[in-house]
């Protein structure tokens, strides 16, 4: 996420923190270099100079502190200014005092809006609210069977029929079916189009006064660069937003589409999506509430500990984490089979470079240096997998043709098993000692 982008702001916000005393000039030559890098990642040119005069201004005034190292205060300025362009605060879902809450999900198709829809339901169902689906896409091909295999997924119902083609008639229809099955939000999927037209806003501003939605939700690409400015402004004169979820930033994504859509429509991001599955099979759902601070943060390679502790806590089975702190400093330590089980866990919280990522210090080119493989993870549990349950508990018995026939069961080499042994070893011994 962000990473070219956050890899030249870090270079070069460096080349200020580096020197003791700071000139006028210095200061504009790296807001210069920050001008580029941010139009470079598809941030929007009106964005991107309203951000740059701002810091320059504030900026100007910093570098006289004498109190203050210059190039920090230039740094703790544009983490300011970036926050403030996201939206300055977390905002959360805006729900009505009397239920059910609609929300209607907006944008374009390939946005990933149906899968968005689901992971939104899985979300809502973890918090208590009773959420439900609407498949109110009639335009394209098998979107309602879509939603509803992607609510099977999650556990949560969904509602509408393809037995009328007014739009306005069956989200009408499947609200009252959601108030009698008791749900508190009901989601409505929309159609989308492949390009904004009359005859889209026409149907959402239809289901709008029909519904009075409390959010209307664009759900956008982060990876359609400066066409998200665009659209992003054609669904708020349109219909009207009250806040958005970016898709797909977990990809090669340049980011500037982020650093924009709260600019140029004054709505909040509310959520991030994070991989193509909706996470049913993951202890964390795969959308992450957004707080401009800490992205601010994340961007700057500051890291972000409060979201590197949500993921442990929605991801780590507490009471088997537990287990294996007892085990490990007890006098028979761990085995092979509690190393696997530590290993699920670790995978349950994301790509290692994800998680990786979170920490205060951990910047794209740290990030590059550290040997960090997902498939490695799964080299290791396929070692470990290939092993009877005797050979798991006692690796001393280990011969020569058992570590053969393991590395043929997992179709990876000898000399991978034995290093593998041989951290290990290493790991409970270290633990013994803590």
């Amino acid at each position: 996420m962000f990473t070219a982008l956050s890899e030249r702001l870090t270079a070069a916000l460096k080349r200020l923190t580096g020197r003791g005393v700071l000139s006028e000039q210095d200061v504009t030559e790296a807001l210069r270099e920050i001008r580029r890098h941010l139009l470079e990642a598809d941030v929007s040119f009106e964005v991107t100079q309203g951000f740059v005069e701002r810091v320059r201004e504030r900026a100007i005034g910093a570098i006289a502190v004498k109190t203050v190292s210059p190039g920090q205060q230039v740094v703790k300025l544009v983490h300011d200014e970036i926050a403030a362009l996201l939206g300055g605060t977390k905002r959360g879902l805006d729900f009505a005092s009397v239920g059910p809450t609609v929300m209607l999900l907006v944008g374009l198709q390939g946005s990933g809006k149906t899968t968005t829809a689901a992971k939104l339901a899985r979300r809502l169902k973890l918090e208590q609210k009773a959420p439900g689906l609407v498949a109110a896409d009639l335009s394209r091909p098998a979107a309602a069977e879509q939603l509803r295999q992607l609510g099977e997924q999650v556990g949560v119902p969904v509602f509408g029929t393809r037995e009328t083609a007014n739009v306005v008639e069956l989200v009408r229809g499947a609200l009252r079916e959601a108030e009698k099955a008791r749900c508190r939000t009901v989601i409505v999927d929309t159609a989308g189009r492949l390009q904004i037209d009359a005859a889209l806003m026409d149907e959402l501003k239809a289901l709008r006064a029909a519904t009075k939605p409390r959010e209307v939700l664009l759900v956008a690409d982060g990876m359609t660069g400066q066409d998200a400015v665009r659209i992003a402004r054609g669904f708020q004169d349109g219909v009207g937003l009250t806040g958005a979820i970016l898709t797909k930033l977990d990809g090669d994504a340049r980011g500037g589409a982020t650093l924009s859509i709260h600019g140029v429509t004054g709505v909040p991001i509310k959520f991030i999506g994070i991989g193509e599955h909706v996470g049913a099979q993951h202890a964390a759902p795969l959308l992450e509430p957004f707080d401009p601070v800490r992205m601010a943060g994340r961007i700057l390679g500051q890291g972000d500990v409060v979201a590197l502790v949500e993921k442990a806590a929605a991801s780590i089975d507490t009471e088997a984490a537990q287990r294996l702190e007892r085990k490990a400093r007890s006098k028979q330590g761990m085995d092979l089979a509690d190393f696997l089980v530590a290993l699920k866990q670790m995978q349950a919280m994301g790509p290692i470079k994800q998680v990786l990522g979170l920490l205060p210090g951990v910047n794209a080119q740290a990030l590059k240096a550290v040997n960090a493989d997902d498939k490695r993870l799964k080299h290791v549990e396929a070692i470990v997998l290939s092993m009877t349950p005797d050979e798991r508990a006692d690796p001393s018995i280990l011969s020569g043709s058992r570590r053969l026939r393991i590395a043929k069961g997992a179709g990876r080499t000898v000399q991978e098993v034995n290093r593998l042994l041989e951290q290990f070893q290493q790991m409970r011994k270290l633990l013994k000692r803590t």
